[in-house]
């Protein structure tokens, strides 16, 4: 299967992101190579940022916190990210699918 930046699993949406702490401001910026782009204004520190960025989507995709999981790059800031059962999708999102 090719790599895309974001996919749906079933009922579920992966998302490929490349993660830009210290943000001005939180937002989708788009396509960065084969993944979506995040800016987040929080830290790259003890977790704070994938805390954020979790609140950030469940929000942006209308979902419970529980219900965002950092599947792979915890540590890093290429993350691959579940949602489950996403209520909404925000533009950015729903042009890659």
């Amino acid at each position: 299967m090719s790599q895309q930046a974001a996919y749906l699993d079933g009922d579920d949406l992966i998302l490929r992101l490349y993660i830009q702490s210290k943000a001005s401001r939180d937002q989708l910026v788009g396509l960065h190579g084969d993944e979506v782009k995040v800016a987040i204004t929080a830290p790259p520190v003890d977790g704070k940022a994938n805390a954020h960025l979790t609140k950030y989507l469940s929000k942006q995709f209308k979902v419970a916190k529980g219900q965002v999981d950092i599947e792979k790059g915890e540590l890093g800031r290429h993350k691959q990210v579940r949602i489950t059962a996403p209520k909404a999708i925000p533009e950015p999102i729903q042009a890659l699918l």
